[in-house]
């Protein structure tokens, strides 16, 4: 039988706060990630990925004090990202409640660090999140990743960066298109679609999503194992259940 698709809530958390924005600008407040966390796992949630969005950027780790109250009230999946640098603070975010680690900026640094964490704590534990957006070029479009919470172009194709980082050990891709990030137009499916057909690990598509529909698309049209969402959850758009029940009308299995 296939695996029931994911329905995952984000927490970008700056300062200790739950923010969103617009591609990765314009951040406003969006709550406490403790509050919202219970919330979520009470709406049945199948997992919470929790980043630290300006680590990387301002040159820190991973705040542990908020993954450690996260963690406490959970009982669902718990995905960190954002300032993990070393096989060693990956650990220090597991030993402190989280079951999965987020690689972005570290990894693109550094890709071996994807296969030292994998080796150490299993591949299912290690994420490999892109960001990406679309460029020209030669008259193509392709996706070039950006590390630094979108702000620095690094040359890397999304598509190639994705197929490397599952040879390197990752478990899973979680992919966020900058282009939608905010903007509630819809995934960027020609970037899920292009993903998802060249790797064998789930892809979590990310970034753009603002009605049931969205997240329907993500699915049948470019291929994603889950979806994830922020805005219309942390504003009270959708609940979880409203996306689950949507989706399970439509043939997709999800569990409830």
């Amino acid at each position: 039988m296939p695996l029931c698709k994911r329905v995952i809530p984000c927490l970008d958390v700056d300062a200790g706060r739950v923010v969103k924005g617009t591609s990765f600008r314009n951040l406003r407040d969006a709550g406490d990630p403790v509050e919202l966390a219970v919330r979520y796992s009470e709406d049945c949630a199948d997992e919470i990925v929790l980043l630290d969005i300006t680590a990387s950027t301002e040159g820190r780790s991973t705040i542990i004090e908020v993954v450690r109250r996260v963690a406490e009230v959970l009982d669902i999946p718990f995905t960190v990202g954002g300032g993990i640098r070393t096989k060693d603070e990956a650990w220090s975010v597991l030993l402190n409640g989280a079951d999965k680690v987020s690689l972005n900026t570290a990894a693109i640094q550094n890709p071996q660090l994807i296969t030292e964490i994998s080796k150490n704590f299993g591949d299912q534990c290690v994420v490999l999140a892109i960001d990406a957006k679309r460029e020209i070029r030669s008259g193509r479009v392709i996706h070039s990743v950006y590390s630094h919470s979108g702000t620095k172009h690094t040359g890397l194709d999304a598509v190639q960066w994705a197929k490397r980082g599952e040879a390197l050990g990752a478990g899973e891709i979680l992919l966020t298109s900058i282009d939608m990030d905010g903007t509630g137009l819809g995934y960027d499916l020609e970037l899920l679609r292009r993903v998802s057909s060249e790797v064998n690990v789930p892809v979590i598509a990310s970034g753009g999503v603002g009605e049931l529909k969205h997240m329907y698309e993500a699915i049948t049209i470019g291929g994603a194992d889950a979806v994830l969402a922020a805005s219309i959850f942390h504003y009270g758009k959708y609940s979880v259940r409203d996306v689950k029940y949507y989706l399970k009308e439509r043939g997709i299995g999800v569990r409830l």
